[in-house]
């Protein structure tokens, strides 16, 4: 593997950064449209609960300042998300979504800064079964934020195109990835496999969704397209016909004139 300390920092904090705001789109346009619909709440959900084990694993590591911001600040966007999916589509109050969404904020920050009390200590003293479970936190990030697009899949395949979801948000994850498996090959030593194939998940399921919305999006305006074009009654031209002749009470007296002449 080349070895650049520059390259690695560089993309390192590149990747970071993109984790940091990626959700920030998502934020504006769904309040933009006033509207979340398409948008998996437990892929958000899934998130929020991802942030808190990665956090969990950065804080106790002792990571650098921005890897420990990361998942906190993921985390917290993420949550937010998750109550305008509330307030948009189920049609919570204002203050009951705001309440909800500090609770949850609030149970999630306060497992993270249990776990990390209970863990910091133990670890830092080669505690076998704190580094068991600080590994544990490490992994579970990984397969629950990566996980966490399933439902967001099965959304999609239920609208048949990619909606709800931001398509900008998924390009900054796809590039946080991207960023990082760089970091990781230009990085002194043994290549981390773990971290790269987490990092690798994350290009490879944001790509769905973006390649997704390539090809399912315009298929979809056409085909609204081609319905609206569609006259109401297209579909049922003799009937049409009938209610013109049975509408009319000169055509209605016709035709019961020639049935009597007939008999």
């Amino acid at each position: 593997m080349p070895v650049n300390a520059v390259a690695e920092n560089v993309f390192g904090t590149l990747g970071t950064v993109c984790w940091m705001v990626q959700l920030f789109p998502q934020i504006y346009k769904s309040y933009r449209e006033k509207n979340s619909v398409g948008l998996s709440e437990l892929m958000i959900l899934s998130w929020a609960l991802g942030g808190v084990f990665l956090g969990i694993y950065a804080v106790v590591q002792d990571l650098n300042i921005p890897l420990i911001m990361q998942p906190q600040i993921f985390g917290t966007l993420s949550v937010i998300c998750w109550a305008q999916c509330q307030y948009y589509r189920r049609r919570w109050s204002r203050l009951k979504t705001i309440l909800v969404g500090i609770s949850v904020g609030c149970v999630l920050g306060g497992f993270e800064a249990g776990m990390v009390y209970a863990l910091r200590s133990s670890y830092n003293h080669g505690n076998q079964r704190a580094e068991s479970a600080i590994f544990f936190f490490g992994i579970m990030s990984t397969v629950v934020i990566s996980g966490a697009l399933l439902p967001q899949y099965y959304q999609i395949y239920k609208h048949k195109e990619v909606i709800g979801l931001s398509i900008a948000c998924m390009t900054i994850d796809l590039l946080g990835g991207v960023f990082s498996d760089l970091s990781l090959i230009f990085r002194p030593g043994s290549f981390n496999v773990l971290a790269g194939v987490t990092y690798t998940l994350v290009v490879v399921t944001d790509g769905v969704v973006i390649l997704a919305a390539i090809i399912l999006n315009p298929r979809a305006r056409r085909r609204r397209q081609r319905e609206r074009e569609i006259p109401p009654n297209a579909d049922q031209p003799f009937a049409a016909k009938n209610d013109t002749v049975l509408s009319s009470p000169s055509l209605l007296v016709a035709v019961i004139d020639d049935k009597g002449v007939e008999n």
